[in-house]
């Protein structure tokens, strides 16, 4: 029997701790969260001061009942969840329901999982923090009364099994806002000069400071510069630096792990948090960007000794956000010795950038010399531009650069490398002038990374909210991440070469997305009813100054109660008003114009499965339904693109003597064969695809269900033994169920099959799953 219980929150960090504590210490874990809101109306007691009602979840039950027996043999009990607000609601939590004393009963924190501060926590324990754990139970408390109370109303008004959410709903309006203002956008077209000589044997690319604003402006000039001569005016040389940037935080790390290596939100957090598990990164919910006297000196050696004293330059971060939580740190591997780490290809490849991060911070900026040449034109004012950069020293460029979220721009433009050997007074040989047409482009649409940086600038949500929320606006369907194809467009190339001049229109592609979000029809129309009915709970600036009041909880300087009464009683009377709002007065379907045929109405509307058009009024018996495409908007369709779905269903052509039909369903475009559906990709077009390639897909589909059927059993023909991802497994139903070690897929017999069905519980989400927020 151990003296010392120490209970943490996952089993892997539970794993790691009790190696470092000895034989006197067990450490248990709690999977997380114990107790919640129970779902229903009883979980607060909106009349006693919003008393909130707690009970331990299903899946939790059996973990209580041990930990019980645990603390039964224990004479002190060390409470170590994560030490952020929901760590400390935790541990209250835990407090409660295993009815400790406080005698019996200490506080640890730690923010890295390495022996010298768990012993260090050990040695300084302190009580449970109320204050935080208030700030977590307001921001709880405050969701649950905001989703509660408007998700009815959704139902009611728009469609069923709609929510809503305080955070949540402001990132939708942002990701629909972003898609008008796009939808908005006039794209204005002006011409690019650049230029290109040969300076003895070498390039020298340089360009015309200004855009023409047409045409006409950009063959003039190119025509006045037909026979000139082009000579070096001018060199300048000025030294430059570039510093580093800041060792990471939740919301930089998500955005680099993006850029760089093309992680989600989600899964950026995932594999942090096996690597803060495992000992070899700190906390990896943070927005500080503050190091230890401890990590700055450590960094300092690794430095010195890997690149030489010349390389080091000591700084201090401070956090620019105003509710940056505590005196935490930023995320920095636990030992600077180690420049990588082994396990999973993420986790290693996820550990270099946070190492490479961190010890770029404490390195030597870079010194740079940038040399301009001004290029002066004898037939006209105007000058040409040529500007490169040499770097003289690396400092920290010798191990990392911060990447941007600038979209790149797809023209060449002036030499950034070296530029060749210039004299003033140089005459040079122009081997081409060019005008091209560019166009303006409207702000992007937002990736996850650079959602959660304008959360962030916005101050709205906090590190540990930024994941769940990006994951929740998705899993409800208001919001698809998706790569899609741009359009073509032409553009006109005007060039001055060996003293002609010529001109094209060439084609390119323009408006390509790779992995951006996009709001759907649902959350267009949702959006706009709460912008309309409950403004404050969408509104920017209020869910900013809600995050600040959290804060503000946590620092003992609010009482939670007052906090959220002063919030819930404006919001409950917009409630019960908008009660009365008739569901006709809901802008979810539009008038699009008269089908040319019958003369009937043709509207687009938002159905029970997504959005459709529609022919004829809802109470026409006659009435006929399309489902739109991935990307139509009922906001902004036109009567053209309507008459387009009507064409479908639509029959493609004939295989075995059954009809193939393509159409557009819940899920996407299909096709329907012999009763049986095959999804269309992206490539294919419904109403343009044709019987041979329908033929191929129908083909190809029945390939890869061979592939994955095993066996099944006439005795019970719901069991079936498939293929998966992972190897065989058995599928009973919607459950599925591990083939024990040992056994053979193809010779199993249905008793023994049935016997590994009833020894193997279905598995439960939720005991394993992550922390909420």
């Amino acid at each position: 029997m151990s003296k010392n219980l120490v209970i943490v929150e996952s089993p892997a960090k539970a794993k790691t701790i009790e190696g470092y504590l000895g034989k006197d210490y067990k450490v248990a874990s709690s999977y997380g969260h114990v107790r919640d809101l129970p779902k229903g109306d009883n979980a607060i007691d909106v009349k006693n001061r919003f008393k909130p009602t707690y009970e331990v979840t299903p899946d939790k039950k059996e973990v209580i009942k041990q930990l019980k027996s645990l603390v039964k043999d224990s004479e002190m009990v060390y409470l170590a969840s994560d030490d952020d607000r929901e760590g400390e609601a935790i541990s209250w939590h835990l407090k409660e329901v295993l009815n400790l004393k406080d005698s019996q009963t200490k506080r640890i924190v730690f923010r890295e999982i390495t022996k010298n501060a768990i012993l260090k926590a050990i040695e300084n324990p302190r009580q449970i923090d109320i204050d935080l754990v208030n700030a977590q139970q307001a921001r709880r408390i405050l969701d649950r009364l905001v989703g509660f109370e408007l998700s009815p109303i959704l139902w009611k008004k728009i469609k069923a099994g709609l929510s809503a959410g305080r955070v949540q709903s402001v990132a939708v309006r942002l990701i629909v806002e972003r898609e008008r203002e796009i939808e908005k956008f006039n794209t204005k077209s002006s011409f690019r000069i650049t230029a290109l000589f040969d300076v003895k044997g070498k390039t020298l690319a340089a360009e015309l400071p200004k855009k023409f604003d047409n045409q006409q402006e950009a063959e003039d000039f190119l025509k006045k510069c037909i026979g000139a001569d082009f000579t070096i005016e001018n060199l300048e040389k000025k030294p430059g630096k570039k510093s580093p940037a800041a060792p990471f935080t939740t919301s930089t790390l998500q955005q680099e792990a993006s850029r760089k290596l093309g992680f989600s939100v989600a899964q950026t957090m995932s594999v942090a948090q096996k690597l803060y598990e495992a000992g070899k990164i700190t906390y990896m919910r943070t927005d500080s960007v503050n190091l230890s006297e401890d990590a700055m000196a450590a960094a300092r050696n690794e430095i010195n000794s890997a690149y030489g004293s010349e390389f080091h330059q000591s700084r201090k971060y401070t956090t620019k956000s105003e509710g940056a939580q505590e005196a935490h740190e930023a995320i920095r591997p636990t030992d600077f010795s180690k420049h990588d780490t082994s396990g999973e290809r993420n986790e290693q490849r996820l550990y270099e950038l946070i190492w490479k991060r961190a010890i770029a911070s404490q390195m030597s900026d870079a010194q740079l010399e940038k040399t301009v040449a001004t290029i002066k034109i004898s037939t006209t004012p105007e000058k040409l531009i040529a500007s490169g950069e040499v770097i003289k020293f690396e400092g920290f460029l010798k191990v990392y650069l911060e990447d941007t979220d600038d979209e790149p721009e797809d023209e060449e433009s002036g030499n950034k490398g070296l530029l060749p050997p210039l004299n003033i007074g140089e005459l040079l040989n122009l081997i081409e002038l060019k005008g091209k047409e560019t166009f303006s482009r409207a702000a992007p649409r937002y990736t996850e990374a650079s959602l959660v940086k304008k959360l962030e600038e916005m101050g709205i949500g906090r590190p540990s909210t930024y994941a769940p929320t990006i994951s929740t606006i998705q899993k409800r369907e208001y919001v698809i991440k998706e790569s899609r194809d741009g359009t073509e467009r032409e553009y006109v190339e005007m060039k001055v070469a060996k003293g002609q001049f010529s001109k094209q229109t060439k084609k390119e592609i323009a408006g390509a997305d790779k992995n951006k979000l996009f709001p759907t029809n649902i959350a267009m129309v949702v959006n706009d009813f709460l912008v309309e009915h409950f403004p404050n709970v969408i509104d920017f600036s209020f869910t900013a100054k809600v995050e600040k009041e959290f804060d503000d909880i946590a620092h003992g300087g609010q009482n939670w109660e007052d906090m959220i009464e002063n919030f819930y009683g404006k919001f409950h009377s917009r409630v019960e008003q908008t009660a009365n709002v008739a569901r006709a007065d809901i802008n979810s379907s539009r008038e699009l114009g008269v089908d040319p045929k019958t003369g009937k109405k043709v509207i687009a509307r938002l159905g029970k499965f997504g959005p459709l058009v529609q022919i004829g009024e809802q109470d026409d018996e006659e009435k006929q339904f399309a489902s739109m495409k991935k990307g139509q908007f009922i906001e902004n369709i036109t009567l053209d693109d309507a008459m387009e779905l009507f064409k479908l269903p639509r029959d493609v052509g004939q295989f075995e003597d059954k009809k193939i039909v393509a159409a557009i369903g819940r899920f996407g475009p299909y096709l329907r064969h012999d009763n049986k559906f095959v999804s269309l990709g992206k490539e294919q077009d419904p109403l343009s695809i044709t019987e041979e390639e329908a033929i191929q897909l129908i083909k190809d589909k029945r390939e890869a269900d061979e592939k994955k059927h095993i066996k099944s059993f006439t005795e019970n023909p719901e069991i079936e033994i498939l293929n998966g991802r992972w190897g065989p497994y058995i599928k009973m139903g919607k459950n599925n169920f591990k083939i024990p070690k040992g056994k053979e897929a193809e010779s199993l017999s249905y008793a023994e099959t049935v016997e590994i069905i009833e020894n193997q519980p279905v598995k439960k989400a939720g005991k394993f799953s992550k922390k909420k927020a």
